[in-house]
């Protein structure tokens, strides 16, 4: 939602991951496992896919990385390849994050994505854009999700040590469990103008 108010590329290493495991591939297969335990996907994978993904055309005008970098690893080699500009850090409690992405539902066939408290479809499991099925993602369930978090905690965390005083970082609080996605967008398009 903050990209194409800002007129630059979203570049999702999570979507580029699950598209990776519908693959019937050997890296698809392995990808897909590493998902379904909420593990990471490991570095020189990740580090490899950014870099062609960011020297494509529809990146020259800039992007915003989604999921990446999320080690120190990461972020050493994210250095080699461009500038970071800003950090965006979203501070948001751990019963919120399991709560929001818990109620996420996808379209099985378009992709579209809702939020069964913040954004949900007009009919209950279907899409309002192409009518398909929507369901949740391996990586939504509550336990997976902790498991995540906790990844999180262990690699991604000192990111913010690794930025601060490099870049600057815009941090951005969300303490509601239903807050709409717009009003937070329109909070860090605000913190950004600062």
């Amino acid at each position: 939602m903050l990209a194409p108010k800002l007129g630059i590329v979203h570049i999702s290493t999570g979507d580029i991951f699950r598209e990776m495991a519908k693959e019937d591939t050997e890296l698809g297969r392995k990808v897909a496992e590493i998902l379904k335990k909420g593990e990471l996907v490991p570095d020189e994978i990740v580090i490899e896919i950014v870099r062609e993904r960011i020297s494509k055309e529809d990146c020259k005008n800039g992007f915003i990385l989604d999921g990446f970098p999320r080690t120190i690893p990461q972020a050493e080699a994210l250095e080699k390849m461009t500038k970071v500009d800003k950090v965006i850090n979203l501070v948001v409690p751990e019963e919120v994050i399991i709560a929001r992405l818990s109620a996420r539902r996808v379209c099985k066939n378009c992709g579209a994505i809702y939020n069964l408290r913040t954004l949900p479809p007009k009919k209950d499991g279907i899409c309002d854009k192409c009518g398909g099925e929507l369901y949740q993602r391996e990586d939504d369930k509550p336990e997976v999700i902790k498991e995540r978090l906790r990844v999180y905690e262990e690699q991604s965390k000192p990111l913010l040590e690794f930025y601060r005083g490099k870049v600057p970082i815009v941090e951005v609080e969300c303490r509601e469990i239903d807050i709409p996605p717009e009003v937070m967008v329109d909070k860090i398009l605000e913190k950004l103008k600062e």
